[in-house]
């Protein structure tokens, strides 16, 4: 998408700047933010619209909405909950009166297959959830090295390093903790 300039270059995550834009209001940040989706906005618009010019006023709109949506929700996962607010400013947009006679609903919008896709996406978010509270119950040094590995992606050598602990003990660490965490998904996630 070319028609929003790339403000900066940032290696904060997205919930990373989801806080920062929280606490600061800048929209330099919001807008960092917004442009590593924005392909995806324009694409969930397009879907719906069927119109490339409406879907890119649908997507500046969007970023407009996020001013104040985004410092008003708890957003755990941004790109899930990004792809909802596109979803539903495209209906509504489908669904307002000036629209009504001269785009008419399509019926593959009321198909189930959206509420399948809906559901994957809030039983995605209840597992994230389960396991961010199971983290929280690790050890503090569990903790940190599987957050290293996993979440930060770094290898042992480099969180040996950061912790000073050895090489041996971070594998240990990363191993034990993945069982534990295992075992807490395990007890909070129901059988069917």
């Amino acid at each position: 998408m070319a028609f929003l300039k790339h403000i900066r270059n940032s290696q904060l995550t997205d919930a990373d700047l989801v806080v920062l834009y929280k606490e600061s209001g800048d929209l330099a940040v919001l807008g960092e933010l917004y442009q590593r989706h924005m392909d995806l906005i324009y694409g969930v618009c397009l879907k719906y619209l069927k119109d490339p010019e409406q879907s890119k006023d649908s997507v500046m709109a969007i970023f407009e909405e996020l001013t104040l949506k985004l410092r008003k929700h708890e957003v755990a996962h941004f790109r899930a909950w990004l792809h909802q607010v596109a979803r539903n400013h495209c209906l509504m947009y489908l669904r307002s009166p000036r629209n009504k006679n001269s785009l008419p609903l399509p019926e593959e919008l009321m198909y189930s297959v959206e509420n399948e896709h809906l559901n994957a996406v809030m039983e995605k978010e209840q597992h994230l959830q389960d396991m961010s509270k199971c983290l929280e119950q690790l050890n503090p040094e569990q903790k940190l090295v599987v957050e290293s590995f996993y979440l930060k992606e770094r290898p042992y050598q480099e969180i040996a390093e950061q912790t000073g602990l050895d090489w041996n003990r971070v594998r240990s660490l990363i191993q034990n903790g993945r069982r534990n965490l295992r075992i807490c998904m395990d007890k909070l996630t129901p059988i069917d």
